[in-house]
């Protein structure tokens, strides 16, 4: 039985890691196409290239339910295909068991995938944000690719936020305590690096605005007091899909003690913390497809569907998400419907299927 198990558990590893493989490679292919219409100035092939490649770990995580899916449809469809499913069946092994023969193998890339999702991915991101965003800066001007934050009567953007509290292209705009719409101060920066409690801006610019006049200053460095961290930084120059989950339950608790919407951060939360159940919801249905018609489809086919249940799901989580943003229902709802949709299909199916 060891034995048994160690190969089916091999020929479904293999069959989610090729899966896993051509998804990724795909998905790099398009990003570099896609990165070659940014290039300029400083930013040319090269430095697309490593952008794209520091951001395949977190697409790599995206792509797992996905794989697990296809991967598990190829793996036992392959079984299926030349009869060794029903050699085994035969020889008293249950549906449950060869089912949970399939699911170990999706469970290990699983959990290697939320792995990386807390540990690899935030950071390989931010760092390629970083550097993307810095080749692609022109001095003080803005870029689009910058960040955006309020903090009191300042709000700030940045053209590029390094992990290790480096600013580029620092621009803050003051407005009056006592009239919010009367902008009194622009000041730009090259650069802002964080010290023991406070920024220091570095080739610093000034405009003061007055109801007749402006003024403008030219210095060298100035400190700067704002409680913006380093930390919060971190977590403020990514997008919630692109955060730990440890980062967005920081930052969606902090959120709600502020009274400040955090459904989005909330929503990423869970739908990272629950990618394990969802691979196994999949899983469930790939072998029910697999098992309720052992012989009769083909491998393409088989795949076909797969490919159509893996669009399904995503689209689905996909609606389910906004909708509760803006209908206000929890996101754990969200996050979960699809997957308990997926796993209450996928067990009626192999119940039948068991029965047969």
């Amino acid at each position: 039985m060891h034995r048994l198990n160690r190969y089916v558990n091999r020929t479904v590893m293999a069959a989610m890691l090729l899966v896993l493989a051509v998804l990724v490679g795909l998905d790099v292919l398009g990003a570099l196409i896609e990165e070659t219409g940014s290039l300029s100035g400083d930013y040319g092939f090269a430095e697309a290239a490593r952008y794209v490649a520091l951001s395949v770990p977190g697409n790599l995580f995206s792509f797992l339910p996905f794989a697990a899916l296809v991967g598990v449809l190829a793996g036992l469809g392959l079984l299926a295909g030349s009869s060794e499913l029903v050699v085994m069946r035969s020889a008293g092994v249950s549906v449950l068991r060869l089912v949970w023969m399939a699911l170990k193998p999706a469970l290990v890339l699983a959990l290697v995938g939320l792995l990386i999702a807390e540990y690899v991915a935030p950071n390989a991101q931010q760092i390629a944000d970083s550097a993307r965003a810095r080749a692609l800066q022109q001095d003080r001007q803005l870029s689009r690719h910058g960040l955006w934050h309020r903090e009191g009567h300042q709000f700030m953007h940045f053209n590029a936020v390094e992990p290790n509290g480096v600013l580029y292209g620092v621009t803050i705009y003051v407005f009056d305590e006592d009239d919010s719409r009367h902008l009194s101060a622009v000041t730009q920066a090259r650069r802002a690096s964080y010290q023991q409690g406070f920024w220091l801006l570095e080739d610093v610019r000034e405009t003061r605005l007055f109801a007749d006049h402006t003024t403008s200053s030219q210095r060298g460095n100035q400190v700067w007091n704002v409680q913006l961290t380093p930390e919060l930084l971190n977590i403020l120059a990514l997008d919630p899909d692109d955060l730990s989950i440890s980062g967005l339950y920081r930052y969606g608790s902090y959120l709600i003690g502020q009274g400040l919407r955090s459904g989005e951060y909330r929503l990423a939360f869970w739908n990272k913390l629950l990618q394990p159940l969802a691979v196994v919801s999949l899983v469930l249905v790939a072998a029910s497809m697999v098992f309720g018609s052992t012989r009769q489809t083909t491998m393409g086919y088989r795949i076909f569907l797969g490919v159509i249940i893996g669009i399904v799901f995503r689209t689905s989580q996909d609606m389910l998400g906004p909708a509760s943003l803006v209908y206000g229902f929890q996101p754990l709802y969200a996050a979960l419907a699809p997957i308990a949709a997926s796993a209450l299909v996928g067990l009626l199916l192999l119940h039948r299927a068991a029965r047969v």
